[in-house]
């Protein structure tokens, strides 16, 4: 089972995600929170393995939750997908700064949204299109610091097939279908990527392919 938790100052915002996930057989929510401060203390105490975040909320607001929750080792089995109706490079920026996997904006489909939880969920990480098309295009915002030639000329010519697609916004099972992998051997790939890159999550990965020029401005992905 998935365990999610629910952070957003609405009531009926919280109630529509619930009922969405618990249709799911492999979900269960394990708790709600309207404040960024009840969502700290709801992660402490239930440690979920996903949190739908929103970013505006009294008592500390969802970036700063986010903050507090990644910088706690006790609570790194955790990852965090911010939802948002604020579709701004501004907030997407602090969110990766912060330690997000995820990045969705509240119109996104059901289905989307059920399928944006089961990849954190699997070690994924997961930006809409349009957001990191956007902000990624803005390689001015720092997300990282982009590795020197010697880190990048560590990697593999397979290493390097495998960010690209990291970059383009693919996941395990995608990067392991379109370059006739096991998903398993895929998976190495990325971590063993993140390892000669001093990356600490996937989406430090998608910043780097984009910052180093391995994914280029106006690249564009099939829903």
């Amino acid at each position: 089972m998935i365990r999610v938790a629910l952070a957003d100052d609405q009531h009926l915002i919280r109630a529509g995600f619930r009922a969405l996930l618990d249709a799911e057989p492999d979900f269960t929510v394990v708790g709600e929170a309207a404040t960024g401060e009840a969502a700290v203390a709801l992660t402490r105490a239930e440690r979920p393995d996903v949190i739908l975040m929103d970013i505006r909320m009294p008592g500390g607001d969802g970036l700063w939750a986010t903050e507090q929750i990644v910088g706690d080792p006790h609570l790194a089995g955790t990852r965090i997908i911010i939802v948002t109706t604020f579709e701004l490079d501004e907030y997407v920026a602090r969110a990766i700064r912060g330690g997000a996997s995820g990045f969705l904006v509240k119109d996104t489909e059901p289905v989307e949204l059920i399928r944006a939880v089961r990849v954190v969920a699997d070690g994924d990480a997961l930006l809409s299109p349009g957001v990191t098309r956007r902000l990624l295009e803005r390689v001015s915002v720092g997300l990282s610091d982009t590795p020197d030639a010697a880190e990048l000329a560590a990697l593999t010519e397979r290493e390097r097939e495998v960010l690209v697609l990291v970059g383009e916004g693919l996941t395990n099972d995608e990067i392991a279908a379109r370059l006739v992998l096991s998903p398993l051997t895929a998976k190495t790939h990325v971590s063993r990527i993140m390892n000669k890159l001093g990356a600490r999550d996937r989406v430090r990965l998608v910043v780097i392919a984009y910052e180093s020029g391995l994914v280029t401005p106006g690249w564009t992905r099939e829903a």
